[in-house]
């Protein structure tokens, strides 16, 4: 048995409750981790609240953490009890024990810590395939990031800096805006003062910015196409303020010929090779200090519900870690 926090309905965060779970030997292909660190994600949110359908309760949610291989099941090669791992999208990780596939998770380099990895590989691994493989960021493109003051607004504005870009860091707050510019934004846009679009044009000459990445969703979509230059790419990748309302694309061609996706990390982790593409990509950019992983918020797992209060009411920067 094993302590860990279950969800019997979806709801607030008064739907936590911490209970005592069994967890299997592995199987075939499964390992067994104790958990060390677990990271906070908005996704977590989609999930408590039902955005995010889940299929059966009592559910354990949580996508994201590392620790240490303590059993292995047949067949299991590529890692052994003693490792350390760490990985991202794989629900269940609100415990302090649990079965997972042995290729969803990812050795850790001696240079990364246990927190920093659970604080970093779904936010990171996100940041990869936005500016790696969504849109492929070239040098001189002026890109628009959301949250740019978050978890991981501010790895792509340090990973899209470091790869030349022109970021512009879009915030709610002159703190944020401080800490948007510390991770690397070039200019910045305080929407709460700031009419987005004018202010990306203005930054750009009036040529509006290359990507739009938006993990805002409905609230700034109208903003996010009409900050693009033509042939830009908006990019929806969350839902802070509710999914995008339906649309005709018919409105897409007289704002510039635009392209709008609406990638997951789920997609760009489907298999052994393209998860092992961006978590090698990832552990490089940051043992090598081009991009650090600014741990703002440590709560223990028992207060995950507070640690959800405070993620949806804005009052956390950079990555939160679950200590369980």
């Amino acid at each position: 048995m094993t302590q860990a926090i279950i969800i019997n309905s979806t709801g607030g965060p008064e739907v936590f409750q911490s209970a005592e779970v069994d967890v299997a030997d592995p199987g075939p292909g499964e390992i067994k981790l104790t958990q060390t660190a677990i990271g906070l994600n908005f996704i977590d949110v989609y999930l408590r609240t039902g955005l995010y359908p889940l299929n059966d309760f009592p559910e354990v949610i949580g996508m994201e953490g590392a620790g240490v291989v303590s059993a292995v099941g047949d067949g299991v090669t590529a890692v052994k009890v003693g490792d350390r791992v760490a990985y991202p999208m794989v629900k269940g990780a609100y415990a302090q024990e649990r079965l997972i596939p042995d290729w969803k998770v990812a050795k850790l380099p001696e240079a990364i810590s246990d927190e920093t990895a659970a604080a970093m590989m779904l936010k990171g691994m996100t940041a990869h395939y936005l500016l790696h493989r969504t849109y492929r960021v070239q040098p001189g493109d002026p890109i628009l990031v959301y949250a740019a003051a978050g978890g991981v607004g501010q790895i792509l504005c340090q990973w899209g800096s470091a790869m030349g870009a022109i970021v512009i860091g879009c915030v709610g707050s002159e703190a944020k805006a401080e800490l948007a510019k510390a991770a690397g934004a070039t200019h910045t846009i305080n929407y709460s003062t700031e009419n987005i679009a004018e202010k990306a044009r203005e930054i750009t000459g009036g040529e509006g910015v290359a990507v739009a990445y938006d993990s805002i969703g409905k609230a700034t979509f109208h903003a996010s196409l009409d900050s693009l230059r033509p042939f830009g790419t908006y990019v929806t990748y969350g839902n802070a303020s509710g999914p995008v309302d339906p649309f005709s694309p018919n409105i897409l061609g007289p704002k510039g010929s635009l392209y709008v996706t609406r990638p997951t990390l789920a997609t760009h982790t489907r298999n052994p090779e393209i998860l092992a593409e961006g978590a090698n990509a990832l552990f490089d950019v940051v043992t090598s200090g081009k991009v650090k992983i600014n741990i703002n918020q440590t709560y223990p797992l028992a207060d995950v519900a507070q640690a959800h209060r405070d993620l949806e009411a804005r009052k956390t920067t950079g990555s939160t870690i679950l200590i369980p």
